[in-house]
């Protein structure tokens, strides 16, 4: 007999309203026997229907629900989900580089798939979609015909799931370096060993916009693959990429050279003390790029991060020249965008300087968020001009 999960009293409001996830500490009883990892019916504490989704008994999240009516969990199904994804981002526009499939956002679950070129990147983020990954990539290669799909199940959160983390080639061949086109620039980009996926696809609109501040002398903190870096490139005097990995600085410089900038140059180190040295120095930049790693992963680490964000926001808008400008980011959905634009009225409180907010954006629409999911809303983006 299938599992049949009954919520506690007022507990599907939240998924009611389309949330896809039920916590473990939600449910009343549970009835039924059925495999780890199966097809589970949720209904509310008087028996009403809510939906099905993939159960998984040592996840804190018992369920991920992505069915809602009648329909059935079928290859068809999956695919039409697949499809409907990419063709939303294809009426965007979006052609050569770009998130396919945004988990439960797109009504797939713990599913990301990003597009590079001619190859996919894919997250398998939960059990039931690990038990089922043959249809996954089946359900791919039909929609994308693609040359190969390489997986980056290399994250944490996977542990939770009772999952080991995972790489490899799922079909095709996939090589060490694939080039894509961002913004009209040429990107060298390894999906085998780049942050993610292979790089930040989230941010593209936003490097974009990078390019009405960028002029003089920048400075792009945890530059990565030089996203941000060669977008400032087109158009600033000179253009400094600051990383603390080797790996990522060689890769910037391989893409400034592929796109003949001769005005990047690449620094290794800490962010944080290198910051710090530039102000011993007395070293100031016309426009500074603060795009660091999540300093929270969870709730609990929120009052550490706020700390973290603060004291390098203040160290940017000190190093900001008088009329420059500081891009400033948090890719974690716990560091709120209220409580990111404090962290900010602080910093600037502490730095003496007059800041002002001039521009203030999201994830690209490739990644669209869930209005009752907040956990799908994570990327903020200021423009600040500092005085």
């Amino acid at each position: 007999m299938a599992y049949e999960i009954y919520l506690k009293k007022g507990e599907e409001k939240r998924i009611v309203a389309g949330h896809s996830w039920v916590y473990a500490n939600e449910v009343a009883r549970i009835e039924g026997k059925d495999k780890n990892g199966a097809l589970a019916t949720v209904r509310s504490f008087d028996g009403r229907y809510i939906g099905k989704g993939y159960l998984n008994h040592a996840s804190k999240i018992l369920v991920r629900i992505f069915l809602r009516g009648t329909e059935e969990d079928t290859d068809e199904l999956l695919f039409s989900r697949i499809h409907a994804a990419n063709e939303y981002r294809k009426s965007l526009g979006y052609e050569n580089c770009y998130r396919a499939v945004f988990g439960e956002a797109d009504n797939l679950p713990a599913l990301i798939v990003d597009k590079y070129g001619e190859y996919l990147s894919v997250q398998i983020l939960s059990l039931g979609n690990y038990l089922r990954k043959k249809r996954i990539v089946d359900a791919l290669v039909k929609e994308f015909s693609p040359k190969g799909i390489y997986e980056r199940s290399d994250v944490s959160v996977r542990k939770k799931e009772g999952l080991l983390e995972e790489v490899g080639v799922l079909y095709g061949d996939v090589p060490d370096w694939v080039e894509i086109e961002e913004n009209g620039i040429r990107m060298s980009v390894s999906l085998k060993k780049g942050q993610k996926t292979g790089y930040f696809l989230d941010q593209k609109e936003n490097r974009f916009a990078l390019r009405k501040y960028a002029k003089g002398e920048v400075l792009d903190c945890f530059c990565n693959s030089g996203g941000f870096s060669l977008n400032a490139a087109t158009v600033a005097e000179t253009v400094t990429a600051l990383d603390i990995s080797e790996f990522a600085l060689e890769n910037v410089r391989k893409n400034a050279q592929l796109n003949g900038f001769s005005n990047v140059k690449t620094e290794c180190g800490d962010v944080f003390e290198k910051l710090r040295e530039y102000k011993a120095q007395g070293k100031q930049f016309d426009c500074i790029v603060l795009d660091p790693p999540a300093f929270c992963k969870s709730a609990s680490e929120v009052k550490d991060a706020y700390r973290g964000y603060r004291d390098l926001n203040l160290l940017g808008m000190k190093l900001v020249k008088k009329g420059g400008f500081l891009v400033t980011c948090s890719c974690s959905h716990y560091m709120t965008l209220p409580l990111f634009e404090q962290m900010l009225v602080d910093a600037a409180r502490s730095s003496g300087r007059r800041v002002q907010s001039v521009e203030v954006k999201s994830q690209a629409p490739d990644h669209p968020s869930l209005l009752c999911a907040e956990e799908t809303q994570y990327l903020k983006f200021f423009v600040l001009h500092v005085e």
